[in-house]
């Protein structure tokens, strides 16, 4: 029933034979590779041989720097320490120097009480150092104060968008008075954090190298306190409205249990952000008025501003819970992301400048090298160093100017002789010339008098010329003589002159006078054209600065509505995106239904 012995035999010997053909060639294989991997070995080796070399080059030149360079930086540390010696010492000295320094003053300032008042006298000295470091504190709490200006004024703006949009949509029907005259309200918020922002750029502005800054001396600070004063009663004006608002928003038919509570959570975060703007405000009042308090106010000002940070959690909670409403539009959920995120960056900058407050606590509350001996500094004081400084200054380039030739006693004393006979012979020459225009005006005055009196004898000579014509014709006619006398006829020439001359002096005097008084009316008309120049230059100065305060709030809030419209086209795209993502699938939903039911149909 089996295969014959024969057959079994030449059947193994056949599988032998194959297995034999195939060790053959895999050991051909091998010994392939194997020579193939012996030539890549070789190369490797004598390129890692060649690399050696050379990096073994390179080390030497490398040791040969090092080893120069060691023995340069020795000999610079050997001299180094000499030089450290030396100034340890010298530190040494002028720490022996300088308590002794510290234990005089002492000593000067524990005076008689009667002589305390003299403290007020002391002038502090100019740090320049901490003029520098001060304008680098202000700074950056300007960049602070206007992110956080500009996350209160997004909030401001998406909450009056917020209002109109729910509870009950403006467009479509009105909403309450309320939420109204809460819109009102809070339109009103960027001429208080404008003006809020604008204040404290002043006061960076004022911080100056040349200038004296402590807490005492910043007369702009008077200003932010103010601002930010008006800023807080805004808040104060508008939480009852706000409180209502919410309120509202829980009696709406759609509110849950679960969003009423987040809403009653919001209404206490909402007292909570106006009482400490409230805190605030009392703090940089404080920070206004010369005191000691400062460290404590600022650590304060630091505590309340860690309070803020759980009002962004709370309101995304809320978001979150009004995103599952059946009636909320997308307008809407694009603003609460635009309220959450204002929110956020709120919380955010109040956090950094509480950091901001605790890290620079040791500068924010001490004025080194500043504060007089015995009391506080006043810009009085302030103003004095300033000054003592710029006649420094003065005095300093007075001695660097090179001085002019001097020339020698002798010829000092050759030049005063020479100048005192100039003054001498000046002085003579001027009375001179007075006594000769003195003179010259009285002959005039007599020319003139004599020219009168010529044209006077002028006239009398014409008139006996006619006269004495007028008798020759009537002795020749045998008429009547004249009776007239020639004094007569001197009269009657001399009365009409002398009255026409006596007119003219009168109209004279009298266009004089009127002259006179025209000068002084167009003076003081010049003088209150200048006053008037004056009030309208300041007028314009004002309402270039208005218009330039509206421009900046004008491009304000056209940067939030941009923001705001770039914001919702994104969103709305994101949403298109999405809506043709689900479309999508569920087109393929239904092809893959329609091919299962054809399916089941065919079986």
């Amino acid at each position: 029933k089996g295969d014959s012995p024969s057959q079994v035999s030449l059947q193994t010997q056949s599988v032998f034979d194959e297995d034999l053909q195939k060790k053959i060639q895999e050991n051909e294989r091998l010994h392939i590779q194997f020579y193939e991997a012996d030539e890549q070995y070789r190369r490797q080796e004598a390129q890692l041989r060649a690399r050696l070399d050379q990096l073994e080059k390179e080390s030497e030149q490398h040791q040969a720097v090092v080893n120069a360079l060691n023995r340069k930086y020795t000999d610079a540390i050997e001299k180094l320490q000499n030089d450290k010696a030396l100034l340890e010492v010298k530190a040494q000295t002028l720490e022996r120097e300088a308590k002794d320094c510290r234990i005089r003053t002492e000593e000067c300032i524990v005076f008689p009480a009667e002589l305390s008042d003299y403290n007020s006298l002391n002038v502090p000295l100019h740090n320049r150092r901490h003029q520098l470091k001060a304008r680098d504190v202000a700074a950056q709490a300007l960049g602070f104060v206007q992110s956080l200006v500009s996350a209160l004024l997004n909030f401001h703006s998406y909450t009056e968008q917020r209002v109109h949009i729910y509870p009950l949509d403006s467009s479509i029907e009105a909403i309450s008075p309320v939420n109204l005259k809460f819109s009102q309200y809070l339109h009103e918020n960027a001429s208080y954090l404008r003006l809020l922002e604008e204040d404290l750029l002043q006061l960076h502005h004022s911080i100056t190298e040349d200038s004296i800054t402590a807490l005492e001396t910043l007369a702009k600070l008077q200003d932010f306190s103010r601002s930010f004063s008006s800023y807080s009663s805004f808040l104060q004006k508008i939480l009852p409205y706000q409180l209502q608002s919410l309120e509202e928003d829980c009696e709406a038919f759609l509110c849950t249990a679960a969003l009423a509570s987040k809403n009653r959570q919001l209404q206490k975060d909402m007292k909570k952000l106006t009482a400490v703007f409230q805190k605030l405000k009392s703090y940089v009042a404080l920070l206004a008025l010369p005191s000691d308090s400062a460290n404590a106010v600022f650590t304060q000002m630091s505590v309340c501003l860690h309070g803020l940070h759980d009002l962004s959690q709370h309101y995304s909670q809320k978001a979150s819970l009004e995103q599952d409403l059946p009636t909320v539009t997308q307008k809407f959920r694009t603003t609460n992301e635009c309220l959450l995120s204002s929110l956020a960056s709120l919380t955010n900058s109040c956090g950094k400048m509480a950091t901001f407050f605790s890290n620079n606590l040791d500068f924010l509350a001490s004025c080194p090298g500043y504060s007089p001996r015995g009391c506080f500094l006043n810009p009085r004081q302030a103003d004095s160093v300033m000054e003592n400084k710029r006649h420094a200054a003065t005095y300093m380039s007075t001695i660097r100017k090179v001085r002019s030739e001097s020339v020698s006693y002798r010829e000092a004393l050759a030049n005063r002789q020479v100048l005192t006979s100039s003054t001498e012979s000046r002085e003579g020459l001027m009375q001179q010339v007075a006594q000769s225009q003195e003179k010259i005006s009285r002959l005039e005055q007599e020319k003139e008098h004599w020219l009168l009196e010529a044209q006077l004898g002028q006239v009398r000579l014409q008139k006996e010329t006619q006269r004495i014509a007028q008798l020759e014709a009537q002795i020749t006619d045998g008429g009547p003589a004249e009776t007239h006398s020639a004094a007569d006829g001197v009269d009657d020439v001399c009365v009409p002159r002398v009255s026409e001359l006596t007119s003219q002096l009168q109209m004279c005097d009298s266009k004089a006078v009127q002259f006179h008084a025209e000068c002084r009316a167009v003076a003081k008309r010049l003088a209150m054209a200048e006053k008037s120049r004056e009030t309208l230059t300041e007028e314009l100065k004002l309402a270039h600065q208005n218009t330039t305060r509206l421009q900046d709030e004008l491009s304000t809030t056209k940067r939030s509505y941009e923001d705001q419209l770039s914001m919702m086209s994104d969103h709305l795209c994101s949403m298109n995106d999405t809506l043709s993502k689900q479309r999508d699938q569920i087109d393929s939903l239904k092809l893959a239904s329609k091919g299962n039911s054809k399916k089941n149909k065919s079986r």
